[in-house]
């Protein structure tokens, strides 16, 4: 079973590497073209995939479709295996969107320019996949020893629900994040951007570099104040800081949401997986217009308080509806999440025709 990991890890790697060492070797601003082509993309093959995981489920290919899910204590076969991979695909697709807000607020407070988001985005990303990784086999060990545990993550994502329904906006400040003291106690940080550079020396040619492509090189103080050869941070090691550790924090309201719906590893992973892969993509396509969703936070808190409802009921929900409730599940957090958006568009354009209507008189 060891090499089914092992050739999907290699396989997203290869991907990633293919990502920024071919398609975006030359920093650039991604268009909403370009962005939308991507997210298509990834969200196609996180969608092919679920024909590999049927297959290899109802085949028994590389050992998989063999054990117990602790969750809802059957053996997955293709099919059900397929429902459960996308169920958990679209629910940490969605989660993801929510992370799309505070990212673009980092962005803003950062003043980071459009030609190096993607950078971040994508070490972002790479360091997300490897800290749920981590954080998927803790949780699928607690749950295969402790199966109550399920029960505790019930009531967490409902309370998380409610708090998402109460707040009524999120407040960024990446002064206050422990990581970013602690940086700018350990290493003096450039007063502006150096090019694609995370770190620069003082006295190097990368501390000479223009701030974007086309502008002229002014001199930075703290660089110029710094000895020759001494290590610095750039503003753009501090974003990434504040966008892994957001990450981190999303996680823990995202991962016990997909172990409501399996605790299958592989299973979880891999939804995981391709679901942050989509996610850079998907924010550069809608960082424009992230606004326009103003009732997307409140459809994602409804869907985790179904996900935290269902944990809690698993075994009734299982006697009532059968083995393949998932599948309604599924159905269930696909319509409150097209309500949510639909909802969304008609209240935007509403607002617009009003203020032409008064633009007009």
């Amino acid at each position: 079973m060891i090499w089914v990991w092992v050739g999907f890890v290699c396989f997203v790697l290869a991907m990633l590497a293919l990502d920024l060492g071919v398609f975006h070797k030359k920093a650039h601003a991604v268009g909403l073209r370009e962005a939308m082509g991507w997210s298509a993309f990834w969200i196609s093959l996180g969608l092919c995939f679920s024909v590999f995981v049927f297959f290899a489920y109802q085949h028994h290919w590389f050992g998989l479709g063999h054990t117990i899910d602790p969750v809802d204590g059957l053996i997955n076969d293709g099919r059900t295996a397929t429902v459960k991979y996308l169920t958990g695909y679209v629910v940490e697709e969605s989660l993801s969107a929510d992370n799309m807000f505070v990212i673009a607020m980092i962005f803003r407070y950062f003043a980071v320019p459009r030609i190096y988001q993607h950078r971040v985005l994508f070490w972002g990303i790479l360091g997300a996949l490897v800290m749920r990784g981590v954080m998927i086999g803790v949780g699928v060990a607690l749950i295969s020893r402790f199966h109550w545990i399920l029960y505790v993550f019930g009531v967490f994502l409902i309370l998380t629900a409610i708090r998402m329904l109460m707040m009524k906006s999120e407040h960024v400040d990446p002064n206050r994040n422990h990581l970013v003291r602690l940086a700018r106690r350990l290493f003096p940080v450039t007063a502006r951007f150096h090019g694609e550079h995370f770190f620069v020396r003082a006295g190097s040619e990368a501390a000479l570099e223009a701030p974007v492509p086309g502008q002229e090189a002014l001199p930075d103080a703290a660089v110029l104040k710094a000895k020759i050869g001494v290590l610095m941070l750039t503003p753009l090691f501090l974003t990434l800081l504040v966008v892994e550790t957001t990450d981190v924090v999303f996680a823990v309201d995202s991962i016990p949401a997909i172990f409501a719906i399996t605790a299958d590893p592989f299973l979880v992973f891999t939804s995981n997986v391709f679901a942050i892969l989509g996610l850079r993509s998907l924010y550069g396509a809608l960082a424009g217009m992230i606004d326009k969703f103003r009732y997307l936070k409140v459809a994602l808190s409804i869907v985790l308080l179904v996900i935290g409802v269902k944990m809690l009921t698993a075994e009734w929900l299982k006697e009532m509806l059968g083995k393949n409730f998932n599948f309604y599940l599924l159905g269930v957090v696909v319509a409150i999440l097209i309500v949510g958006v639909v909802t969304s568009l008609i209240a935007d354009a509403r607002d617009n025709s009003q203020t032409e209507s008064r633009t007009d008189e």
